[in-house]
């Protein structure tokens, strides 16, 4: 996969944490740009904000219409039958753009990863499965696609995660992301889980909850 174009936002000068947050599918690095002035967090200090733009494929459920996306839709089961190798494909090209963050001298630690629906499921694999130690992992309206097929690494057998969803989601439905949360528990990971009663996008409540889970993650 070629090298990821991505929408980066500074808050400061000279950053010393970074964000590294994946839009969903059809979507845009843009997506989520307006949630940062929103974040008391990065305001409190110089945070970049790191936003990749998905690489254009044909997605099948969507009858093969080429759109962003991180990884082919096979079929709209409750588990989401997915193209594991090109999902895990989209997380190790998001893994070098941690690789720059650290070329940047920001220590692996300080560095979050997190997605929402499609940019959810490889934030999982990505994080998870990362063999240096990382800040945290936030997962929006999502679901573990890889769970049966990750790799985990023990440098991130402790990692901090939220999780959020809508208590209404029609695109992914909530009992996904409960699932997910179970079989994190099941690994011995202790999730944040919150439920909102929304679809499958954003709130400000949930805005304000990431706000303090990051704030917990990479606070000054």
């Amino acid at each position: 996969m070629k090298a990821l174009q991505t929408l980066q936002i500074g808050t400061g000068e000279d950053p010393r944490v970074a964000v590294i947050w994946l839009h969903g599918l059809g979507a845009s690095g843009h997506d989520f740009e307006p949630v940062v002035p929103e974040l008391a967090f990065a305001r409190e200090q110089a945070v970049r904000f790191i936003f990749p733009h998905a690489p254009e494929l044909p997605v099948t459920v969507n009858g093969g219409m080429v759109m962003p996306a991180w990884y082919d839709i096979l079929a709209m089961d409750i588990d989401r039958k997915v193209d594991t190798p090109q999902l895990k494909a989209s997380a190790d090209a998001v893994a070098q753009l941690i690789e720059q963050e650290l070329e940047k001298g920001i220590p692996s630690e300080n560095i979050l990863i997190g997605g929402f629906s499609q940019g959810g499921a490889v934030a999982y694999e990505l994080a998870l499965s990362y063999p240096q130690k990382l800040g945290g992992l936030f997962v929006l309206s999502t679901y573990f696609a890889t769970a049966d097929s990750i790799q985990l690494a023990e440098a991130n057998r402790n990692i901090p995660v939220f999780v959020g969803h809508g208590s209404h989601d029609p695109v992914v439905p909530e009992s996904l992301g409960r699932a997910a949360t179970g079989t994190l528990e099941e690994l011995g990971f202790e999730p944040e889980y919150r439920s909102y009663p929304m679809e499958h996008s954003l709130c400000l409540e949930e805005v304000r909850d990431l706000d303090r889970f990051f704030s917990r993650c990479l606070g000054s």
